[in-house]
């Protein structure tokens, strides 16, 4: 083990895994923090298997940008200039609902409660959900109009309840896209209407769409509604993938002139989850077509397998000056990994930590890191977190541990 003055590499830990021979399941995971190879029967001459299948090149699509993400493991499966700044359209409306959500889900407002429609909210211009002016709407009643009728009125009338204006809304949206890591997003009105400083990624709206199906899966169910009544008036949910795909669960369309037709997708097939974005496609039926395409390449070629649980310790660590004299490290989320259907290769995670760890630690402060590799390749990074809280020891652990580290 070598040393740095801030951090030092563990040893490479093996999560060797040969699917089909012994590898992980989505719902199983290794009984410790280590898996040992598993090897393959040497085949002979006569009966040895051909290699496997080289991975195609992901379609050619007629986007301006496009991105193809495996939900679970965060892997990039196919992208197209995913990082140049886009019109979203209504697709700014995901980020709405995720700030909606978040409100809902710290109590500051409730499924039920009644907003008051705002002048400003119902002469809002583009598609609508028709509420009138003055009258009271339920939270309920709104966000089905914002999601599955895309109605600016109803959007609009969200952000106003929830920040007061919607310029303070706009605010904690640009604030909540700042901590997923949006990088490439900025936002100035809650419905999408165009403007020089309203745009977002491919890769920004990938990580926006997973974000929203882990963290508020009670709520995700409504983006495959195929329809919502309000006021005598049934709208189709504009994502004709939804009729096309069993799969499809979702997610958001959005199409201005300056835009094109955009569209985010998600599926799920036998436990693996994909979620597509296509910006700037030439029609409704292109966008469609594009994320089946994207979709189909990701399932008939890739498969996501589950590594460790949530809070199942990868390691251990030395703790000076603590109540205990190591801890556990461990993921806050299952880690999942994707590669090759078939043919999934080797998988091996390295750990960069702290040179010291010194009590007291808490189990919600990350103090290192796990990077993922597959096939010599770092596909993902993720914290990691002490599996324990680890108060500090008592005075004699603490003197001898700072006797031993000044020798150390």
């Amino acid at each position: 083990m070598t040393r740095s003055t801030a951090f030092h590499r563990s040893a490479w830990l093996a999560l060797v895994l040969v699917l089909g021979l012994g590898g992980c399941s989505r719902d199983e995971q290794p009984e410790t923090g280590t898996t040992p190879p598993v090897e393959a029967p040497a085949a002979t001459a006569a009966t040895a298997a051909p290699g496997p299948t080289q991975i195609p090149p992901p379609p050619e699509l007629k986007a301006r940008s496009f991105i193809l993400i495996d939900h679970d493991s965060g892997r990039v499966l196919a992208a197209l200039d995913p990082d140049s700044r886009q019109e979203p359209a209504s697709l700014t409306k995901l980020m709405t609902a995720y700030a909606v959500f978040h409100a809902l889900k710290e109590g500051r407002i409730k499924i039920d409660d009644m907003a008051t429609i705002s002048e400003n909210a119902w002469k809002q211009e583009g598609s609508r959900m028709f509420v009138e002016v003055g009258k009271q709407v339920s939270v309920d009643d709104l966000i089905q109009g914002m999601i599955v009728q895309s109605g600016n009125d109803a959007t609009v009338a969200l952000a106003e309840l929830v920040g007061g204006t919607e310029a303070t809304f706009v605010q904690m949206m640009n604030t909540y896209a700042k901590n997923l890591g949006m990088t490439g997003s900025h936002f100035t009105n809650s419905a999408g209407m165009p403007g020089p400083e309203h745009y977002m990624t491919a890769r920004d709206a990938a990580v926006l769409s997973s974000a929203l199906i882990h963290e508020f899966p009670e709520y995700y169910r409504w983006y495959a509604q195929k329809e919502f009544t309000w006021n005598g008036i049934t709208q189709q949910n504009r994502n004709g993938l939804l009729w096309r795909d069993p799969s499809v669960d979702g997610v958001k369309t959005g199409h201005t002139e300056s835009a094109g037709y955009c569209l985010i997708a998600s599926a799920m097939r036998d436990g693996m989850r994909l979620v597509s974005v296509v910006l700037g496609a030439d029609s409704m039926r292109g966008r469609e077509d594009a994320n089946a395409a994207l979709l189909n390449y990701g399932f008939n070629f890739f498969e996501t397998r589950r590594l460790y649980a949530a809070g199942q310790p990868l390691t251990t660590a030395r703790v000076w000056k603590g109540a205990v004299p190591e801890v556990g490290l461990a993921l806050r989320r299952d880690l999942y990994v994707t590669g090759q259907r078939g043919s999934m290769g080797s998988v091996q995670a390295e750990f960069e930590l702290p040179e010291r760890l010194v009590a007291p630690l808490s189990a919600a402060t990350a103090i290192g890191k796990a990077s993922i590799v597959v096939d010599g390749a770092t596909i993902a990074a993720h914290d990691l977190y002490p599996a324990q809280d680890v108060p500090a020891g008592g005075l004699f652990r603490r003197l001898s541990d700072t006797v031993r580290l000044w020798f150390d």
